[in-house]
């Protein structure tokens, strides 16, 4: 938390002193509930402590995370705002029509503070009990299958379409406004399959109420050490692995790096000054 603290002390540092004055706000691009809401949270509460100052979390969803990503982009660039940035918002740009913004020009990450897999679940009354179970009933049926996400343009969204691209095969997405409306029509059995947060997934899997198939991930994921990757399955760049990252205004960084470089900048004069002084020599004084 102290080198995520830094990060942003570091940005504001150029407007004042003694920044954090007052709550900080962050934008969380999807619905409450979900690993992309979760794991944002359980990063910004220890960093609320760090910096002295409350940090207000707004969930705001809708486009592929974007209209949390304007919010942002368009705010004070002093260090008070935050999105919760993350794979979404790297492909936004080639789904979303119309972006108010440069994702690339208008906003800049702190660092990444967590990466993840995301496992393929299926109700179990379909009776697979392997990915090749799934895409042969895929194949028989051609768009019969389903499978659902927690929005479109969602790190959810493209697991599944690069699977599903992998494995040669038609499916209907179903969007939904969050993880939570995509993985309850899983245990329903209202949907075939979801590519699903392993930390959300994980205690429907464990209690039978879902199957899990695959993870995304190149390697296995040490919470479910049984189950196989997609690769391993015999799907080639069907991989992904989700992340998160804090981001503010490119602006914030930008008047960041002015303030280095007048930093650095002062640093050499100084030096350079010392190095041009005189040196006297006690002896010089006497005769």
């Amino acid at each position: 938390m102290a080198t995520l603290a830094t990060c942003f002390v570091l940005t504001a540092v150029a407007k004042a002193q003694s920044w954090p004055t007052k709550p900080l706000r962050a934008f969380i691009p999807f619905a409450a509930g979900s690993a992309t809401d979760l794991v944002p949270r359980a990063v910004f509460e220890p960093l609320a402590l760090e910096l002295g100052q409350p940090i207000v979390v707004e969930n705001r969803g809708g486009a592929g995370g974007t209209i949390a990503g304007n919010a942002v982009v368009r705010a004070e660039p002093d260090g008070y705002t935050i999105l919760a940035g993350g794979t979404a918002l790297t492909i936004a740009p080639w789904i979303v029509p119309n972006m108010p913004y440069d994702t690339a020009k208008d906003l800049a990450g702190a660092l990444m503070i967590g990466q993840s897999a995301d496992v393929l679940i299926v109700p179990p009354a379909r009776g697979w009990k392997t990915v090749q179970d799934l895409v042969r009933a895929a194949k028989a049926k051609p768009g019969s299958i389903n499978y659902s996400s927690a929005g479109v343009g969602t790190g959810t969204h493209l697991n599944a379409e690069k699977f599903r691209l992998s494995a040669g095969f038609e499916a209907v997405h179903i969007p939904y406004k969050g993880g939570a409306e995509a993985l309850a029509d899983v245990i329903s059995g209202r949907v075939d399959f979801y590519f699903c947060p392993i930390s959300t997934a994980l205690p429907f899997i464990m209690d039978g109420r879902v199957v899990a198939l695959a993870v995304s991930t190149p390697a296995r994921a040490s919470a479910l050490p049984n189950v196989p990757t997609t690769l391993e399955a015999g799907y080639a760049n069907s991989d992904l692995a989700v992340f998160a990252v804090p981001m503010e205004p490119a602006t914030c960084f930008a008047t960041r790096r002015r303030t280095d470089s007048e930093r650095a900048s002062e640093r050499t004069q100084r030096n350079s000054r010392r190095a041009c002084a005189p040196r006297w020599s006690r002896n010089a004084f006497i005769s």
